[in-house]
């Protein structure tokens, strides 16, 4: 989305180098959006090049959302319960998705996945769009807690875990929403397989490991306040309310993302296959997809 946004921005005129440096600090965690964002000013100051660079970008991406879901759904077997964690499907990226694509290649493949929608504090991802998601797709699905993973884990109700990726290190370090990490420390207590869904351009050969990714943090606002509709007496639309959860004398960190170590992940789930979560094993899977 971040290239077609610096699109316009050639096309309304704007200062480029303003307009990538804005795009870019929104979410300075993923390196796919820095990817896209430099596709499409290499070809600047045309705006039609440029808007020609954000299609192309965004096909490339599309066809490799699509081919994860095929590897992905190849590791599901019939009714398998998959627990997942934010959003990493058609709000978040583009067509079906990362995380989401394997889920609905296997629901239009017959295999009926079921799914544990983690409701992803403090912003609510899981509860507000993947759910919504689930529910456009027709797929059946649960809405939980973010602390309750280990505990369905631990009842063996949870046959594997898929997640999306802001950024993946060169030694298979993986940063994405805040609860992954718990979620991986679970899935290996418990022996449930811990999968990260992310097309290659989500690894970064120039960030040597998790240490090295910069962690967004974000407003404590987002943690004191709860948003939601209230549509008591309103129609089906209802309206907006935030309300505070916390005493006014209560400060808050909020740290965006956390880092879920290589060690914890089962694979990736890429565009060239499943990938293992080694150095080696992301250095020949970017070959094969950039062959020298």
């Amino acid at each position: 989305m971040g290239a077609y946004g610096l699109a316009l921005a050639a096309l309304n005129g704007d200062p480029l180098h303003e307009a990538h440096e804005t795009l870019l600090n929104t979410r300075p965690t993923a390196i796919n959006l820095k990817v896209g964002l430099d596709a499409v000013i290499s070809t600047a100051p045309d705006p039609g090049a440029m808007l020609d660079a954000a299609i192309a970008h965004d096909d490339v991406e599309v066809t490799a959302d699509r081919t994860i879901g095929r590897h992905g759904a190849d590791l599901f077997m019939h009714g398998s319960r998959v627990l997942t964690q934010c959003n990493a499907g058609r709000m978040a990226a583009q067509d079906w998705g990362t995380a989401t694509s394997p889920i609905y290649t296997g629901a239009r493949e017959g295999l009926s996945p079921f799914v544990w929608v983690s409701e992803t504090r403090p912003r609510l991802q899981g509860a507000r769009i993947t759910a919504w998601e689930m529910v456009n797709e027709g797929i059946d699905h649960r809405l939980i807690p973010d602390g309750a993973g280990a505990q369905l884990m631990r009842q063996r109700r949870v046959d594997i875990v898929i997640t999306g990726a802001d950024r993946v290190a060169a030694n298979g370090d993986t940063a994405n929403k805040i609860g992954t990490y718990s979620h991986a420390l679970a899935a290996r207590a418990n022996g449930v397989p811990f999968y990260i869904a992310a097309p290659l351009t989500t690894f970064d050969v120039d960030t040597p490991d998790g240490e090295s990714i910069p962690i967004e943090e974000r407003s404590q606002d987002e943690v004191v306040f709860v948003e939601g509709l209230n549509d008591e007496g309103l129609n089906d639309e209802g309206r907006i309310q935030r309300v505070r959860v916390a005493p006014k004398e209560t400060q808050a960190i909020n740290p965006a993302f956390d880092i879920t170590p290589a060690a914890l992940i089962t694979g990736f789930i890429t565009e060239v296959g499943i990938v293992p979560a080694t150095p080696d094993g992301i250095a020949y899977a970017l070959r094969r997809l950039r062959p020298i």
